[in-house]
């Protein structure tokens, strides 16, 4: 009889704690809910994904902070795990991976290695031959978007999507960490759009090497954007899309995209199609002239409803002007979530000072068709430097000097030095070993043992007639102060060319460069403006200005050229390499002459 009493009061007192956590659950949920009208199973769904990856990142950030406390041994692991996966390969058998035991005997018997030692390989992979580079078959081949050259193909595994992944974790931690409203129930509009997937002879899928942001159906209900959003294949369709649903959602959260390029765009075609942006809120619909499917448009049509009452607030905040305009149609905005160093640079500029004024840009990795090279530990600060991923690429090193060299003597990741110039060699897991992937970036610090690294350039992206060396930031940051030399005038985008790229029609016969802008609040400059340029470059590069002085380079010559011409350019250039929206770098020097013939044609001053 007490034992009965006993295991009554048991099951009472375990039924009132199952209650009690059920109501801390549904109040945690209302609070963090924001005020959001949705359903309460979407909120629980979101609730529960959100804490699943809450877990699983502090799990992965442990993961990395214990491999960067220990990095000889996880170098040294990252590197035998590709050399004994693939030893028995026809690559592996060629340059003796089963004698290689270690970083030495690997630098040793296999030298560095470009592009052009891997294409014969791949084009073999792509007919269906197995056994070549790698010893599993490639997930995708993975196309470059040919920012310092013709676009190129490599291959992608599974590894390669797992480490990115891992890597998202990692950022989410981080993110978490300095902007806890992030852990809030509110929705990210992804801009996303749909590659453009071909395939090879055996079948193997060929695109961008980024992950898919919609890996479960569960996930759909993190984004504003309804799962048919994603399927739409048209840019210009997909951007309207994405930006109708995150209007419609007043308490949105963050804006999330592959490059500041592609959030920067997306205002820029806000600004343009607000009013029929706002017609479709007000009337619950989706734009009759929009090329889509019929099935996806009757999917989409499903979410909306008429909402005068948020068209009408909307159109008020319209009409006041486009300077900080996120926080105010997305009061609630947390965190703009986008890599805005490198070429994108002046886009993030753009987004922290005029559109997403008092939004914070959180910059999360550095990756490349390659693989993942680094990952942003500091969202807060305002340099972009990465942690390299030491988990799963083995890095070599060339001192910046030595980069000329075909063969030169490499550094391992533990003998590098802070504040100076490196290029990355990587060996990963898709069959790259020892590759000069051209980056050139500057150690500026070290994480426990592991180097901490900034972007500067791309090796080969100088400007550099008579040996000058101009690099790409260095030419950006003159660029923006001699702007800040023409009244009222603002860089909304720009590129320059060598002038031997014009061959005979360069129209000066000294080599000098070219150099073509976008701008806003001026309609012409005069002579004098242009000219700005060149001072500026003389007084930031003494080479430069000592080639100047002898008359072996003549001075900049500047154009401005008609607003959205660069959006044009995107477009041209992506459909000449192939590559997608969601990996498209804005190629800043130009070394293709079609390119540089377009842009031409798009001056006006």
């Amino acid at each position: 009889m007490l034992a009965s009493k006993m295991l009554l009061i048991g099951a009472v007192i375990f039924g009132l704690l199952v209650v009690l956590m059920l109501v801390l659950l549904c109040c945690d949920v209302c609070n963090r809910s924001q005020g959001q009208k949705r359903p309460f199973f979407s909120l629980l769904n979101h609730y529960l994904t959100r804490r699943a990856a809450g877990v699983l990142s502090l799990l992965q950030r442990r993961r990395l902070e214990l491999s960067t406390k220990k990095i000889l041994q996880v170098q040294q692991d990252a590197l035998l795990y590709s050399i004994r996966r693939n030893r028995n390969t026809q690559y592996g058998e060629l340059f003796r991976f089963s004698e290689i035991t270690d970083r030495e005997t690997f630098r040793r018997l296999h030298p560095l290695t470009q592009y052009d030692h891997y294409k014969e390989s791949i084009e073999r992979i792509g007919k269906g031959e197995e056994n070549v580079l790698i010893s599993e078959r490639p997930r995708y081949l993975s196309r470059t978007s040919g920012t310092s050259g013709s676009s190129t193909t490599l291959l992608s595994t599974r590894k390669t999507a797992n480490d990115f992944h891992q890597a998202f974790g990692v950022v989410f931690n981080s993110m978490l960490n300095v902007y806890p409203r992030t852990g809030n129930l509110q929705r990210t509009a992804m801009f996303y759009y749909l590659p453009n997937w071909s395939n090879s002879e055996s079948g193997i899928p060929i695109g961008p090497n980024f992950p898919f942001p919609l890996t479960s159906k569960l996930n759909l209900n993190m984004y504003s954007t309804p799962g048919a959003g994603f399927e739409i294949a048209t840019e210009p369709e997909a951007m309207y899309i994405h930006l109708l649903f995150a209007l419609k959602d007043r308490h949105l959260g963050a804006l999330e995209a592959s490059f500041a390029s592609t959030v920067y765009h997306s205002f820029a075609f806000l600004q343009n199609k607000w009013e029929q942006l706002i017609e479709d809120i007000w009337l619950g619909q989706i734009n009759p002239k929009l090329k889509i499917t019929d099935d996806v448009r009757m999917k989409l049509r499903a979410h909306l409803k008429p909402d005068p009452r948020r068209a009408s607030e909307l159109a008020a905040e319209f009409g006041s002007g486009f300077r900080g305009i996120a926080r105010r149609v997305w009061p609630h905005l947390n965190l703009v979530l986008t890599v805005d160093s490198g070429s994108n640079e002046l886009y993030g500029r753009h987004l922290k000072h005029f559109y997403c004024v008092g939004v914070p840009v959180y910059s999360p990795v550095y990756a490349a068709t390659e693989g993942l090279i680094g990952v942003n530990l500091w969202p807060e600060k305002e340099e972009r430097h990465y942690l390299l991923w030491p988990l799963s690429i083995f890095f070599e090193f060339i001192p910046v000097d030595l980069c000329s060299e075909g063969q030169p003597q490499t550094l391992f990741l533990d003998e590098v030095k802070e504040n100076e110039l490196y290029e990355l060699i990587v060996t990963n897991t898709s069959g790259l070993y020892r590759y000069r992937m051209g980056d050139i970036v500057k150690v500026v610090g070290f994480h426990n043992q592991c180097p901490v690294v900034e972007f500067k350039c791309r090796r080969g992206q100088f400007l550099n007639v008579r040996g000058e060396k101009i690099t790409e930031g260095a030419f950006y940051r003159t660029l923006l102060r001699a702007v800040s030399l023409w009244p009222g005038a603002m860089l909304l985008d720009y590129c320059c060319a060598e002038s031997g790229l014009l061959g005979p029609f360069c129209g000066s016969s000294d080599p000098h460069y070219e150099v073509f802008v976008e701008i806003k609040g001026v309609r012409n400059l005069s002579e004098d403006q242009r000219y700005k340029l060149d001072q500026c470059l003389q007084e930031d590069s003494e080479r430069y200005q000592s080639f100047r002085r002898k008359g072996s380079l003549g001075p900049v010559r500047v154009h401005i050229v008609a607003a959205g011409s660069f959006k044009e350019l995107t477009d041209f250039i992506m459909a000449n390499l192939g590559t997608s929206y969601s990996q498209f770098n804005m190629h800043r020097i130009l070394r293709n002459k079609e390119f540089l013939d377009f842009i031409q044609r798009k001056v006006i001053s």
